[in-house]
């Protein structure tokens, strides 16, 4: 079950913001108080990653199926904006295969397509990513102070990770990695978004040439924009401002 947390209801154009993985829904913090004064904002606290709903992560496309439900239940048909950061663009990309709602404007920043490979190598990287990340929540912040030394996360930053990785599940972090690598999609994807946006960092375009490749194909009027200075999913956190502006200029 997800919560869905909602802020600014008295607007009428709506904004979904998905967040990625081994983050809360508080990852939008800097970013809702701005956005909230002219659209109604609803971040979903995904299951797996809810301090309040323990849980365990399911998979994209039971919660892109979920967060429509939801917009839906609450005679939400027309959507201004939905927004998804790694994992939350995973999200995007299988909610615009809904017809139940009309997405107008899609951003997929840094979003994770399904891998086009045979099924024992997908195993094989999802099993390393597991490791990796299931190291970092048994080794705690000094262990993760040298998996994630980058200008852009400061001390404190890396304490919250630390503190989300205590609180997620293994049956989560595996089924995230597992999930957002090999989620199901449409030989042919219809959808009545005009508008979608794929976001990549600088510092990311190597890491995202498959995810670019597979959305090129897939979602071919998707208009590709590169985003400097900045690493992958750090805009909403380091650059709120930017964040905002190109939300509201869509």
């Amino acid at each position: 079950m997800i919560t869905f947390h909602e802020f600014g209801k008295e607007n009428d154009r709506v904004i979904v913001l998905i967040h990625p993985s081994l983050v809360m829904w508080d990852y939008f913090e800097y970013v809702v108080p701005e956005l909230s004064t002219d659209f109604r904002v609803i971040v979903p606290a995904l299951p797996g990653y809810d301090p309040d709903n323990k849980s365990d992560f399911t998979s994209v496309e039971r919660i892109a199926e979920e967060i429509v439900d939801y917009l839906v239940r609450n005679y939400i048909d027309d959507v201004f904006c939905v927004y998804g950061c790694s994992m939350g663009g995973a999200i995007v990309i299988r909610m615009l295969t809904d017809i139940r709602i009309q997405i107008r404007n899609a951003v997929i920043d840094g979003g994770i397509t399904p891998y086009r490979l045979p099924w024992i190598i997908t195993r094989f990287i999802a099993l390393k990513d597991f490791i990796v990340i299931s190291m970092g929540k048994l080794g705690g912040i000094k262990l993760l102070q040298k998996f994630f030394a980058t200008d852009e996360l400061s001390e404190e930053d890396i304490r919250y990770e630390a503190e989300v990785l205590k609180m997620v599940s293994y049956k989560t972090i595996w089924r995230t990695f597992d999930s957002c690598n090999n989620y199901k999609m449409p030989e042919v994807i219809k959808t009545g978004c005009r508008n979608i946006r794929y976001w990549f960092a600088d510092k990311e375009e190597k890491e995202r040439k498959a995810d670019i490749a597979y959305v090129k194909e897939k979602l071919p009027r998707t208009v590709f924009e590169k985003i400097e200075n900045v690493g992958h999913g750090g805009m909403a956190p380091f650059k709120p401002e930017l964040f905002i502006e190109k939300l509201r200029s869509l």
